[in-house]
């Protein structure tokens, strides 16, 4: 060890925040490498709910340092508001948590160039942004010229780089804008005054964190790294164009915190029980019905960060075995297996016919995966609630299956099986225990050889 990453391998809100809270009881440092006030972690503990969106989840625990690295965007507004309410609420902060220099900053015109960008797409269909201005901040960066790192704010060249910035935005946004689309109408003076005031107020959290990271790692502080969105909405591996900004599978681990992957030795993959998307792209075992309401009831499948319903579905096994390899998974998190409860039969996804052709191979096109018919496994459900079950040999034969067939499909073992958002609806399977590395993986050990 020192490296633990917690990775979703679905289409995002796996529970994740959940899961890092539980393993930072046990680690140092909790890192948060990649993604925006546009990705939503939950906690429950105690009774208590924890809305997070920037900061990690691990904030929450004492004696843990909270790294947001240079691979995150951030937007200055939101993690203030985190630490106004964490600090509301009794959580300490300072001295707590690190934000990176290198990080990009989100600004007004980058919500702007959202709301104009979302529906841009030839078939007319939304990306599903949730307009906070995560892409185009991340544009900007690729693009370098008119960019700002945490770190810009604090120099004495930021007032004239910001003006020139300020009027080659207000022409492309004025450009760009649609007729029916009000003018935006921006104070120059007055957005300048507000980000120097929130660079004085994050003052005291701004720094270097890469190096910080490297010392941790090559002295044996143990790391967990905490991913946002999923690996299905990898901006090169996910369902483009219907993804996020950033490498948010596996592996965007190393170039957004900036630790090599030799200093992580256990991928936990966590899936729903089930399937979920937020806003458009395809979901292939989607069921809009009798059943997918279940499912939204059941779960609460109303996001995190924008309260939008979840699409929901039948567990896809073809998307998350591909998503177990490209992450380079060890071990599987099954997250709400309750909500499955009373469900007379269940199906899981292990194939897909398109075109009349039948494929087991997550597809690279958009048109393919669009054009995909599930072929589903029927396996028996089960009537009991499960949120009480603290131990796996109590819960129902058929939920034990249901969890080991999922795992049969993937090719990797179920460790952790959650059954309602507190901490301690979470069982921990023999053999693998909360805070122990994931045994060797007998084909990685091939390939080291």
């Amino acid at each position: 060890m020192p490296g633990t990453c917690v990775v979703g391998l679905q289409w995002g809100d796996e529970a994740k925040g959940k899961l890092v809270d539980i393993l930072t009881e046990d680690h140092e440092i909790v890192v948060r490498y990649q993604g925006g006030a546009n990705a939503g972690h939950t906690v429950v503990s105690g009774g208590e709910t924890w809305k997070l969106s920037l900061i990690p989840s691990g904030i929450l625990r004492d004696g843990v340092t909270c790294v947001v690295t240079g691979g995150v965007v951030l937007d200055p507004a939101s993690v203030i508001g985190e630490i106004d309410m964490l600090e509301g609420r009794g959580v300490t902060v300072a001295g707590k948590l690190r934000l990176s220099d290198r990080a990009h900053v989100v600004f007004p015109w980058h919500m702007a160039e959202d709301a104009i960008l979302n529906g841009s797409l030839s078939s007319g269909e939304s990306i599903g942004t949730t307009g906070r201005g995560i892409g185009p901040c991340y544009r900007d960066k690729v693009g370098r010229s008119l960019a700002f790192r945490l770190g810009d704010l604090y120099r004495p060249t930021f007032r004239e780089t910001f003006d020139h910035v300020f009027d080659v935005k207000q022409r492309f946004l004025e450009a760009s804008r649609p007729g029916e689309m009000p003018k935006l109408d921006l104070d120059r003076n007055a957005v300048f005054q507000q980000y120097c005031g929130y660079a004085e107020r994050l003052r005291d959290y701004v720094g270097e964190t890469t190096n910080f990271l490297l010392d941790a790692a090559e002295t044996g502080r143990p790391l967990l790294f905490e991913g946002a969105q999923g690996a299905l909405l990898d901006i090169d591996h996910g369902t483009f164009p219907f993804v996020t900004s950033s490498n948010s599978s596996g592996v965007g681990v190393a170039s957004g915190s900036g630790v090599p992957g030799r200093w992580i030795n256990r991928v936990i993959g966590v899936i729903k029980a089930y399937s979920t998307r937020v806003g458009g792209g395809p979901l292939p075992t989607e069921q809009d019905n009798a059943i997918g309401e279940h499912l939204r009831q059941r779960g609460r499948e109303f996001g995190t960060v924008t309260q939008r319903p979840r699409r929901c579905g039948w567990f896809d096994a073809v998307a998350t075995r591909y998503t177990s390899r490209l992450s380079g998974v060890d071990e599987l998190a099954v997250m709400l297996l309750d909500v499955l409860g009373g469900l007379e039969e269940l199906k899981i996804c292990t194939a897909y016919r398109i075109r009349g052709e039948v494929v087991d191979r997550f597809p690279s096109q958009i048109e393919d995966l669009q054009e995909a018919e599930p072929i589903y496994e029927t396996l028996p459900g089960w009537p009991e609630e499960l949120t009480d079950v603290r131990r796996e040999a109590d819960l129902p034969v058929n939920a034990r299956r249901y969890i080991d067939r999922i795992g049969e499909l993937l090719g990797r073992p179920v460790s952790i099986v959650s059954v309602g958002p507190d901490r301690a609806q979470t069982i921990f399977r023999e053999g693998f225990p909360a805070t122990a590395p994931c045994p060797p993986n007998p084909q990685q050990e091939q390939a080291t050889v």
